[in-house]
């Protein structure tokens, strides 16, 4: 018997494979969908809303979506996917129901206004420049010195990041961003230049209620330069919940949530412990992408997934068990492959070495034979990802060098 319905705004892919709708069913409530715009963006023109009770789609009128979705009743809103937070703020404010609030929905989407508002609250964050014109950024950057990133304000997935040593490849980076539309299909109308930060990076999955915050899981990314990239993401790996380092990191990305008035639901906070301690790269309030929540579950027995019905549909016992810290009975990791090379794709030459490693648990391919191979230069561009697991950390950390040892040129058979 269904207990009740909870509203899930913009699926994200991982709807595919059960997701929240599956947590939240697991918990005897079924899942609407609600589509925030008459037409989905591009970028999730392929994701099909799977397993939902029914769907809701808001074609301009605010009211009428509100009526239509009160039919349901819902006990909960929450975005699925980084395009509908703001608008889950929106409809749970109105509906009365647990909400983050539309007073803070900026601050969460926009990264200039987002680390602002945290250094705002006495918190480490970036310097930075909302960038409106060429020579601004010129001017700013010859002052500042170093590296810094440029990239939009609002997209996702490492989609249109630069890291320019000169104030000549800033400006170069402004100008080819300016006029261009970020993966949500959004004009990229103004753009943020931040300092780059150096240090060690995290990222920490985490649920909320009432304020209270849980540390789902927590990961390390490692970063090679290739391809003209110089921070590209070739490896996380999740880490045991121990020690004094991940203790401040967790005290500040609490105090991030704070100040980003991020009181319930799921959020990813994205970090480095810079020299002078953490300092927050983005959050997201929002799951943490990349099927993180399955090689946690994997990995401990629970995620971010469970812990946001639970926030949502059984409260009273988020609150009995949010300070708990979760154990890591099977280290995993996930390594993406970086291709060097384009064209169309015949195969994969090392898939059999790669079977071979002593944590090997799976490939997901994301290009198959006969499609086209890119570059990779981003998030969006990893051909495939060997994932890795094992009882111990040490075999995880040999097999993914081990992993890029293997990547390169010859790995890919192209056209």
């Amino acid at each position: 018997m269904v207990k009740g319905y909870v509203a899930l705004v913009d699926a994200s892919p991982a709807c595919r494979s059960g997701g929240l709708v599956a947590a939240f069913k697991e918990c005897g409530y079924d899942a609407v969908h609600v589509q925030s715009v008459p037409v989905r963006p591009e970028f999730y023109a392929s994701v099909v809303p799977t397993g939902f009770a029914a769907e809701v789609v808001h074609h301009g009128d605010l009211d009428a979506t509100l009526a239509e979705l009160a039919r349901y009743r819902p006990v909960a809103v929450i975005p699925d996917s980084e395009f509908g937070v703001g608008f889950a703020d929106l409809l749970s404010e109105r509906l009365g129901l647990a909400t983050n609030g539309t007073a803070g929905s900026h601050a969460r989407r926009d990264k200039y206004a987002m680390v602002e508002k945290i250094k705002a609250a006495g918190l480490r964050g970036a310097r930075q420049l909302l960038v409106t014109n060429a020579a601004e950024l010129e001017a700013w950057h010859r002052e500042l010195g170093g590296r810094i990133v440029v990239k939009p304000l609002s997209s996702a997935g490492s989609d249109g990041i630069n890291y320019c040593d000169t104030p000549e490849q800033a400006v170069r980076a402004y100008e080819g961003l300016v006029g261009t539309d970020d993966i949500f299909s959004m004009p990229n109308d103004t753009v943020v230049a931040q300092e780059y930060l150096a240090g060690p990076e995290y990222a920490l999955n985490m649920v909320s209620r009432d304020g209270e915050h849980h540390v789902c899981d927590i990961w390390t990314s490692t970063h090679i330069t290739a391809n003209g990239v110089l921070d590209l993401c070739d490896g996380m790996v999740l880490l045991p919940y121990e020690g004094e380092r991940l203790d401040e990191i967790v005290r500040y990305a609490e105090r991030v949530l704070d100040a980003l008035d991020i009181r319930h639901g799921p959020a990813h906070v994205q970090l480095k412990m810079t020299p002078s301690g953490p300092c927050v790269i983005e959050v997201a309030a929002r799951m943490g992408g990349g099927s993180t929540a399955h090689y946690a579950r994997i990995a401990t027995g629970e995620s971010q997934l469970n812990w946001t019905a639970d926030a949502y549909v059984r409260p009273e016992r988020f609150h009995e068990r949010h300070r708990e810290r979760y154990r890591v009975e099977q280290f995993v990791a996930g390594a993406p492959m970086i291709s060097p090379v384009e064209g169309t794709l015949r195969g994969y030459t090392g898939l059999d070495e790669l079977k071979k490693l002593e944590s090997f648990m799976g490939v997901r391919e994301f290009v198959h034979p006969g499609e086209h191979l890119a570059v990779t230069v981003n998030d969006l561009t990893y051909p495939l990802l060997v994932e890795l697991r094992h009882e111990v950390l040490e075999s995880v950390l040999r097999d993914l060098a081990t992993v890029r040892y293997l990547d390169g040129r010859d790995f890919y058979d192209v056209e």
